[in-house]
């Protein structure tokens, strides 16, 4: 388990093989994962479970039924946006514990009204421009793995 908390959040993810790979890696690394409304599956999805395999048991999940539930159930913590329109690589940055890696839905990303709250961490993975964007649970996954080698890997093995 991480000795430091690490947060993702999927706002309104739809395909559900995304979702339970996000939960996987969740599993995997001890991060909690935070499920933003709508959802374009159910929880109980057969897709979602089997993505996750066998780790659902080892997942911190928190769903709300939308972002400013979110944001009120959890007031603390910085908030960095994965967007493809950040301004910074992701790996531009120092992660803080207790920070929030919030990534969209796979179809538009990010509402503007997210984006607009916080212009300071709207970051993004560098690309091709000819490329539109990563797939969602590799973006997570890329992310996810940067902030652990910040940390030093803590509490892994």
């Amino acid at each position: 388990m991480l000795k430091t908390k690490l947060n993702i959040v999927l706002v309104e993810p739809e395909i559900p093989p995304n979702t339970g790979n996000v939960a996987r890696l969740c599993a995997a690394t001890g991060a909690a994962l935070h499920l933003v409304e709508p959802l374009g599956f159910k929880i109980d999805d057969r897709q979602l479970k089997r993505a996750g395999l066998d780790y659902w048991h080892l997942l911190d999940v928190h769903t709300y039924p939308d972002f400013s539930e979110f944001e009120q159930q959890n007031p603390e913590g910085i908030r960095y946006l994965l967007t493809t329109k950040g301004g910074r690589p992701h790996s531009d940055i120092e992660y803080s514990p207790g920070g929030y890696l919030i990534f969209g839905k796979e179809t538009e990303g990010l509402a503007p009204e997210i984006l607009e709250r916080y212009p300071e961490t709207k970051l993004r993975l560098p690309m091709r421009p000819q490329a539109r964007s990563l797939n969602l649970s590799n973006t997570v996954a890329v992310v996810v793995y940067e902030v652990l080698r910040q940390w030093g890997y803590s509490g892994l093995i």
